[in-house]
């Protein structure tokens, strides 16, 4: 996902649907990235202008999913079980694959 912001967006205030429209997209995978968009995005704006609050809610939120993901299907569903999500504890793994390392 590229981080480079939307030309239009240069020559104006930020407003509030700006920061939306970045938030609309946000899963456990791209969440890191969305965060750096938001935080480029409201950069500059007084601490009290609504983008920016907004802004600074939602960074706050992708840092939660990015780092503990989201959970799947739950006990209430019918042979769907739960999907586990990466934890803040959680250690890196070596897959043995196609590459060496």
């Amino acid at each position: 996902m590229a981080e480079a912001e939307q030309p239009e967006r240069r020559d104006r205030e930020v407003t509030i649907d700006d920061v939306r429209q970045l938030m609309g997209a946000s899963t456990p995978h791209f969440a890191m990235q969305l965060r750096n968009r938001i935080r480029t995005l409201i950069r500059g704006l007084p601490r009290d202008h609504p983008a920016r609050v907004l802004g600074e809610q939602e960074i706050a939120r992708l840092e939660r999913l990015g780092f503990t993901g989201e959970v799947r299907g739950t006990p209430e569903q019918d042979g769907v079980r739960p999907l586990p999500s990466v934890g803040e504890d959680e250690q890196p793994r070596y897959v043995p694959g196609a590459t060496r390392g």
